[in-house]
């Protein structure tokens, strides 16, 4: 069984003006994206802020997760760490918060070789009795995890998946190519590849833009798992203006600036991540409108000027 299938929401962690976590805020915007469609909640990633996050503050986080998702959906929580004995700490902090499952990054900064990704995932998988899904983002971590050694430690009974945001679809056929069909779970993590990794497999997104647009990233995955590809390829190519907006700066800065915008209160952020720029702002005014997420202002003018 695997450990969800569809649209994964990475949630943004809001924060109180004076950076505190906003838990309120937290709570209602997980009710929001389970009740639209999410089929995973994944707290405490790159989305999430996680690095600017003390232990306790990661754990509560986690925590109010799991207490939000009130079993309606897994709760899958971040706990990578580039340094093994404090994500061993992390993965069993998850584990008594209740957490259903665990997405370990690979080792950022110090990076490591191959037999230290294998040694160093061995090792946390074993601190908790969760199902581990690896999440390769060298853009992030200055680390490619290659499909070799995805497929070494596939063999792992809890290592179960992995996120792939490499952006490399070669390397994710790879990937499935050698770990064989069915039996590892591949999710994209990239909004603009999700029918590519589909394609080879793959059983889902772990996505920015579900944070905004839950109903149609599940929609998306849905749609092409029961057959309808051309009803998905729409959904997909309708999304990427929107999807661009929301990398036009450093993730989450534009996706919490969006939710803002649609009154979901996703709060401030904690340094060195700042507001985006008015233009960045305007991008994503105008293609969420394009998308049907916000009101088009100019259309409401006019019905009023009209009416």
């Amino acid at each position: 069984m695997s450990t969800f299938k569809g649209a994964g929401v990475a949630v943004v962690t809001p924060f109180k003006e004076d950076g505190a976590v906003n838990f309120d805020a937290y709570e209602n915007l997980i009710d929001f994206l389970i009740t639209n469609g999410a089929d995973a909640i994944i707290s405490c990633g790159s989305t999430g802020e996680a690095a600017t996050l003390t232990d306790e503050e990661q754990l509560d986080v986690i925590r109010c997760a799991v207490s939000a998702a009130s079993k309606r959906v897994p709760v899958i929580a971040g706990t990578g760490s580039n340094y093994t004995d404090h994500g061993v700490h992390l993965c069993r902090g998850a584990q008594e918060r209740g957490a259903d499952a665990l997405l370990v990054v690979t080792p950022y900064y110090n990076k490591t070789s191959p037999a230290g990704l294998v040694r160093h995932f061995t090792v946390m998988a074993a601190a908790a009795d969760l199902p581990v899904i690896l999440y390769n983002v060298p853009s992030r971590t200055g680390l490619n995890m290659q499909a070799q050694t995805v497929y070494q430690l596939s063999k792992i009974p809890n290592i179960v998946g992995i996120k792939e945001s490499s952006g490399n679809i070669a390397q994710v056929a790879e990937i499935a190519e050698l770990c064989g069909p069915g039996g590892f779970e591949i999710y994209s993590g990239d909004d603009n590849n999700i029918i590519p990794v589909l394609s080879l497999g793959g059983l889902g997104v772990i996505s920015v833009l579900a944070n905004i647009a839950p109903r149609q990233v599940h929609d998306l995955v849905t749609k092409y798992l029961e057959g309808d590809r051309s009803g998905a390829l729409d959904l997909q190519l309708r999304a990427l203006p929107l999807v661009r907006a929301l990398f036009a700066e450093v993730n989450p800065m534009p996706v919490k600036a969006a939710l803002n915008l649609m009154g979901l209160n996703a709060g401030h952020y904690r340094l060195p991540l700042v507001e985006v720029t008015p233009a960045t702002l305007d991008r994503l005014k105008a293609e969420m409108t394009a998308y049907g997420l916000l009101p088009d202002e100019q259309n409401i003018v006019r019905g009023v000027t009209e009416s």
